[in-house]
């Protein structure tokens, strides 16, 4: 045995007698969880609970901090959000409904809050999952909301005005596409699948290497593309990093979109109110009468009560006017005195206050 054999197995070693204390502590946590489970079950309590993870999350960092410690907040996060999950599947056994297909960027959202181990359920358009969560047939649902480029998603906005369910907590996600192949070398690769909207926001990276010419085959969404290319040896994928490790295709490039700055906001509907966090977001859905400074005088009270706005998005009513109906998003929870005396007020439909995270 080499010199560089002998110091890793004792690196090894360590590392071995670390990993079962740290199972021994996941196992006494586990059980803990399981206790909370109980007593949350006797009063029908709500599981998921963000501000909480959100605290607990802040709390590690900061003696990470103080221990000046490898860890930073996002590798914290990302450990700790997939314990959060264990743990909640342990407590309760609840579906997650997701606008599918799997492996699309709604998965992919879903199962960073949710964890991989989660009861889902994908469906193939928003509403059904609004329907699903009206009626309770799963606990939460995960859509898309809005796009920092292509604006608000406009079936979302109905139908959080048409069932009557609450946003409980919100993620905003980095849409990164990815380049996945059972080929390892570009020459070799004859076919690209890809949804068209994703293949149009990679131009760069297929100029760049010699792709633009390769024979583009569109597919209704970049996970059935990344399904094809699992049995196209000479073909690539161009789909999300979720798509490739779901169908177990090796990722060869991993962020090959031309604008990085790509984000979608999806938020996270279920049927129970969240506790506050001092950080927090509240959506409602308002009406103005017609007639001149309606609008002026409904943003006049925010401004009056010091609330922030942070959007305001005007929707049809869809019926034989052309009269509209306005989504607005702004800083405070329901359970503030000042933000609840506007909702009564104006009569305005409250749709959910939450941490948060955008």
């Amino acid at each position: 045995m080499s010199e560089l054999e002998k110091k890793l197995l004792v690196l090894r070693k360590k590392i071995d007698e670390i990993d079962n204390e740290i199972l021994t502590l996941l196992n006494k946590r586990m059980e803990i969880v399981k206790e909370v489970g109980e007593l949350k079950n006797n009063t029908n309590a709500p599981i998921y609970r963000p501000e909480r993870e959100k605290e607990i999350i802040q709390r590690l960092t900061n003696l990470s901090k103080q221990q000046n410690g490898v860890l930073g907040e996002d590798e914290i996060k990302a450990i700790f959000l997939e314990i959060f999950a264990i743990s909640r599947s342990l407590e309760r056994k609840e579906r997650i409904a997701f606008l599918g297909p799997e492996g699309t960027f709604t998965h992919q959202a879903a199962e960073s809050r949710f964890g991989a181990n989660a009861r889902y359920l994908s469906l193939l358009n928003i509403e059904a999952v609004f329907k699903s969560v009206a009626n309770k047939e799963s606990k939460y649902g995960v859509v898309p909301i809005e796009n920092n480029t292509e604006g608000v998603v406009g079936i979302t906005l109905d139908s959080l005005k048409k069932y009557g369910v609450k946003i409980v907590a919100e993620i905003c996600m980095e849409i990164h596409h990815s380049f996945a192949s059972m080929q390892d070398d570009l020459k070799k690769i004859k076919r690209i699948y890809s949804h068209p909207q994703a293949y149009n926001q990679c131009l760069g990276f297929l100029e760049t290497h010699g792709l633009l010419d390769v024979e583009f085959i569109p597919t209704e969404s970049t996970a059935k593309a990344a399904e094809l290319a699992k049995n196209d040896e000479n073909s690539g994928a161009i789909c999300s990093k979720i798509a490739a490790k779901l169908y177990n295709v090796p990722l060869l490039f991993e962020k090959i979109e031309d604008n990085k700055s790509n984000r979608t906001r999806f938020i996270i509907i279920s049927d129970f109110k969240t506790q506050k966090s001092g950080n927090d977001k509240t959506s409602v859905i308002a009406k103005t009468s017609h007639k001149t400074g309606a609008l002026f005088e409904l943003l006049k009270k925010f401004k009056d009560k010091n609330i922030n706005l942070l959007k305001i998005e005007s929707r049809p009513n869809k019926d034989d006017t052309f009269n509209t109906w306005f989504y607005i998003d702004f800083e405070g929870h329901i359970d503030d005195e000042k933000v609840k005396e506007l909702i009564e007020s104006e009569n305005m439909i409250w749709l959910g206050s939450y941490l948060r995270d955008c």
